[in-house]
C-alpha cells in the first residue's frame, strides 16, 4: 500500500487512478496534528488495514497531478541516518564502522517543497540520494535476525548537508539538522510492497542531469545489521525514519534554483526546490568528476558571498 497526504493534510492511499481520500477511515484514532495520526496509523496498521483498503477501491481517486503531494511523515519522533554506509562501487577495502547521527525531525520537508540553502559559510551544499526505512513497531536490542519484523515501510529520502561549516570537528548538527534539510515522498510504502530492499535502484538529477545512480546492493551494513546496531543504543518507536545512508561518488553542489528529483525503486519520483537568496555558485561536478581529475577536495564554490579570494 501507498499512503500519502495531499491538500491540507487529507490521508490518502495512492491507486493507479490516483489518491483516494481515506481521511474518514482513522478519524477514531487519538491524534493532535497529521504527525501523530500517521504514528498512530503506523502502530495499529494491522487493525486498520482492511478499512483503508476498502476505502482505496470502493472510494473516488483524485489525479495526482491536482492536488499537493504533502510529507507522509510530517513531523517523525526521530531521524536515524547511517553514516559511511556504502562500499562506494567496490572503492572501499572495506565497511566503515558502523557510525550514525541524528537529523531534527522539523527538517522535513515533502514533495514540491524547497530545500533553503541558509547564510552561513559552507564549503558546499549537497543532498545525498538514500533509501529510508520506516520503523513499524518498537525496537530495543533487537536482533538482526528479527529486525525486518520492526520494519513498516520505506520513503525516499534527501539527506541535505552544509559542509564544511567551522570550526573543524563540529560538524555534524549544523551541517545536517537545518530547516527543509530532510526532504521525503511522495509516498509512505508499505514493506509488503518491497520484495528486496537491498536490491533497488537509486537514481537522483539535478535539472535533469542524472547525478547519483547506485544499488542498494553496495550497501555496507545492510537493513537489519543497522537496526540492531541502533536499536542498542535508543528504542526505535512506530514512525521513526532510519535513512541507510548513500553512494556518495555521485554528489554534487545544490544551488538556487536547481530541482532535485530522486527515485528509488518502486517508491515514487521526490521532487523538490532549491532557494539560495545569495545566489552562491559552483561547479557541476560531481565528487567521482573531481577525483578523476586528481583532486580530493570537494567542488570550489565559483562565486558570491563567502567564496574564496
Amino acid at each position: 500500500m501507498r499512503l500519502c497526504y495531499f491538500d491540507d493534510f487529507r490521508l490518502g492511499v495512492v491507486t493507479g487512478a490516483g489518491a483516494v481520500d481515506v481521511s474518514a477511515v482513522v478519524a477514531d484514532l487519538p491524534h493532535t496534528d497529521p504527525g501523530d495520526l500517521m504514528t498512530g496509523l503506523i502502530a495499529r496498521f494491522d487493525a486498520y488495514r482492511p478499512r483503508l483498503e476498502l476505502a482505496a477501491r470502493s472510494g473516488p481517486a483524485l489525479p495526482l497531478a491536482g492536488v499537493r503531494l504533502r510529507p507522509p511523515l510530517p513531523r517523525p519522533g526521530n531521524i536515524v541516518c547511517m553514516a559511511v554506509n556504502y562500499m562506494e562501487d567496490g572503492t572501499r577495502a572495506a565497511p566503515a564502522p558502523l557510525n550514525a547521527f541524528h537529523k531534527a525531525p522539523g527538517a522535513i520537508i515533502g514533495d514540491g517543497d524547497t530545500m533553503v540553502l541558509p547564510d552561513v559559510p559552507a564549503t558546499i551544499f549537497e543532498g545525498e540520494a538514500e533509501l529510508a526505512v520506516v520503523i513499524g513497531k518498537p525496537a530495543t536490542r533487537v536482533a538482526a535476525a528479527d529486525a525486518m519484523g520492526h520494519v513498516f515501510g520505506y520513503v525516499n529520502f534527501i539527506d541535505g548537508s552544509a559542509r564544511g561549516l567551522p570550526p573543524a570537528g563540529n560538524v555534524f548538527f549544523q551541517m545536517k539538522s537545518r530547516d527543509t534539510f530532510a526532504p521525503i515522498g511522495p509516498f509512505l510504502v508499505t514493506a509488503d510492497e518491497v520484495a528486496d530492499p537491498h536490491g533497488l535502484s537509486v537514481r537522483l538529477w539535478v535539472n535533469g542531469v542524472l547525478k547519483q545512480d547506485f544499488g542498494t546492493d553496495d550497501m555496507a551494513h545492510r537493513i537489519p545489521r543497522c537496526i540492531e546496531w541502533v536499536s542498542a543504543i535508543q528504542t526505535l518507536q512506530p514512525g521513526d525514519i532510519l535513512a541507510t545512508g548513500t553512494n556518495h561518488r555521485g554528489l554534487s553542489s545544490f544551488m538556487d534554483g536547481d530541482v532535485v528529483e530522486l527515485e528509488v525503486s518502486g517508491l515514487g519520483r521526490l521532487r523538490i526546490g532549491v532557494r539560495d537568496q545569495l545566489l552562491r555558485a559552483w561547479s557541476r561536478e560531481t565528487r567521482l568528476d573531481r577525483q578523476r581529475q586528481g583532486f580530493e577536495t570537494p567542488t570550489p564554490q565559483i562565486s558570491g558571498r563567502y567564496a574564496p579570494v
